[in-house]
């Protein structure tokens, strides 16, 4: 990839200048990349890398009735601050939020690695997740400020090979370290990690001094805290709702009620902001909304294979926790592999809006495949099932991040960035939650009563495991085992009528010319006109409304990084 040339010094006004944070003249936009590769790597390790240590951190600390929330701790955290230091990229630049971001990551694996109890850990896993969500979406951003629109699905294709890459590799590493050490090594491991990651920031990026005549940005501190109320509750209510608390009970309807007064809220206040959180114009930008909502309704589909298909390979196949999560490597291979193609299709010819069309609609095949798994299916179907669905959400992930980033002005591109990475953690906690709830209903509906009398319990479906089916008479555990099946094929059905629902979705995307140099920099030949100008090869987004949603974003006139 060719270097990056310096960007001109922006105008003053209110962030045009501020905290400004470019790629040194001599250092290539592939620096820049791996760095922001880096940053990923240690925020979306640290998601991944707990799980296969719950059972041996539930048995020494206690609180196996609280271990869940290892990682809903940490999905909370990230779903929140994802948006909000999203938006401080865009007012300080890229380089103090993801260092800022990393010091919170490793602040809370130090408290995660000496945490006395479960809800210390807890707490140490919110503060890991508030640094890793920013960290994910800063360094997604970072590739908007170094790479033009039409290279820009390559490297976000890199970025989706890195996230898909520690899914994978996470939960195998996690394990290893716990066999060899003990489990809270899994946090200090993060320490030279994260110390390696800052380096390679303070090289690769540098600041450029706040311009004295430019207005010190606005935060809005009351938008913030109410997203964060929005975004908290709803990943509470999908996680408690239907299992800790039953859907009518008090505490469950007072979350309903805050959720909605602070949504209300957070619109009104959001109106009014001089800098928002979440500006309500972008919900009427083509790109922004259909993206999103493509991500909501894939983010369900792909957290409700991820979750359920290793149950049914442990409970319904007999196969270990270990060997089960080794099928969800074909899932991302696929993911890999078509993420980084569609980026450089994207390159190559220039456009982009089929791409998510077409896999959306492979990705409702391969949920529909996995609809028809049986107590018999050959694991090598399992694996092409796999493979398919991988297949189905990998362009999504990187053409969705460039479509949005394509359509916004360079001072939006954090929040952006944000939306697309916030989504998909709503649609994984609704969905998972959802899911859960069908296969609990569906699973009593099938074998409650026989269940029970063959275990010899009264809540015979809770009593489920692999150990008590195995136990169970020949004719017996065929009856279960086949009913387990029958009660995972609603979620896969739905998962797929949502995929559906998502190539609809996409298909309403309106196609933007994709831009060959970055905004507010001129090739070096051209030659100074009257009025300043953006040496593109497509339209300047400043002329016209951005995808079509009647909605006229102004460019800036330099990136502010």
């Amino acid at each position: 990839m060719a270097p990056v040339p310096p960007a001109p010094k922006a105008p003053s006004g209110r962030g045009a200048d501020l905290a400004t944070v470019t790629p040194r003249a001599e250092q290539s936009a592939m620096v820049v990349l791996s760095a922001a590769a880096a940053v990923l790597l240690l925020a979306s390790l640290g998601q991944t890398i707990v799980t296969t240590a719950m059972p041996v951190i539930a048995a020494d600390l206690g609180g196996l009735d609280h271990i869940t929330w290892i990682i809903t701790a940490y999905l909370l955290a990230s779903t929140i601050s994802a948006p909000i230091f999203g938006k401080l990229g865009d007012l300080f630049g890229r380089k103090i939020v993801m260092q800022g971001g990393i010091l919170v990551f490793l602040t809370g694996s130090v408290l995660g690695g000496i945490a006395p109890d479960m809800t210390t850990l807890v707490i140490a896993r919110g503060v890991q997740g508030l640094g890793g969500g920013g960290l994910i979406v800063a360094a997604m951003a970072v590739v908007a400020d170094v790479v033009p629109a039409r290279d820009r699905g390559k490297a976000q294709g890199l970025m989706g090979g890195v996230f898909g890459v520690s899914t994978v590799v996470g939960p195998l590493l996690g394990g290893f370290l716990v066999d060899q050490f003990s489990w809270h090594t899994i946090f200090f491991v993060n320490l030279p990690v994260g110390a390696a990651a800052m380096t390679v920031l303070g090289v690769a990026l540098s600041r450029k001094p706040r311009d004295p005549g430019a207005a010190r940005p606005s935060v809005d501190y009351l938008g913030a805290a109410l997203l964060a109320t929005v975004l908290g509750t709803i990943v509470l209510i999908a996680n408690l709702g239907g299992s800790t608390l039953a859907w009518g009970d008090p505490a469950l309807l007072g979350l309903f009620a805050l959720l909605a007064g602070a949504l209300v809220s957070f619109v009104l206040v959001e109106r009014r902001a001089p800098e928002p959180i979440l500006p309500m114009d972008l919900f009427r930008n083509n790109a922004f909304l259909t993206v999103n909502t493509t991500g909501l309704l894939v983010g369900t589909a792909m957290f409700g294979a991820i979750a359920f298909v290793p149950l049914y390979l442990q409970m319904v196949r007999g196969i270990s926790p270990a060997q089960s999560g080794m099928f969800l490597v074909p899932m991302m291979g696929g993911l890999i592999l078509t993420s980084m193609g569609a980026g450089r299709l994207m390159a190559r010819t220039g456009h982009y809006k089929w791409y998510p069309v077409i896999s959306t609609a492979i990705l409702a095949c391969g949920m529909a495949l996995l609809s028809t798994l049986t107590p018999t299916t050959p694991l090598a179907l399992v694996v092409v099932y796999m493979v398919t669905v991988g297949i189905g959400i990998g362009p999504v992930m990187s053409i969705g991040v460039v479509a949005i980033q394509n359509a916004l002005p360079v001072r939006l591109l954090g929040v952006g960035t944000a939306s697309a990475n916030m989504f998909r953690l709503i649609g994984g906690a609704t969905g998972t939650s959802a899911f859960g709830a069908i296969f609990g209903s569906a699973l009593a509906i099938n074998l409650g009563g026989d269940l029970a009398r063959a275990l010899g319990a009264e809540d015979g479906v809770r009593s489920l495991s692999a150990a008590a089916i195995a136990a169970l008479e020949p004719a017996q555990q065929t009856l279960v085992l086949q009913g387990f099946a029958d009660a995972l094929s609603p979620i896969f059905l739905t998962g797929a009528g949502l995929a559906a629902l998502a190539c609809l979705a996409s298909s309403l995307l309106r196609e933007l010319p994709l831009a060959t140099e970055l905004p507010g920099r001129s090739a070096p030949e051209a030659k100074p006109t009257a009025e300043p100008a953006v040496t593109r090869t497509a339209p300047s987004r400043a002329s016209a409304p951005q995808g079509g949603g009647g909605m006229a974003l102004p460019a800036a006139s330099a990136p502010h990084r």
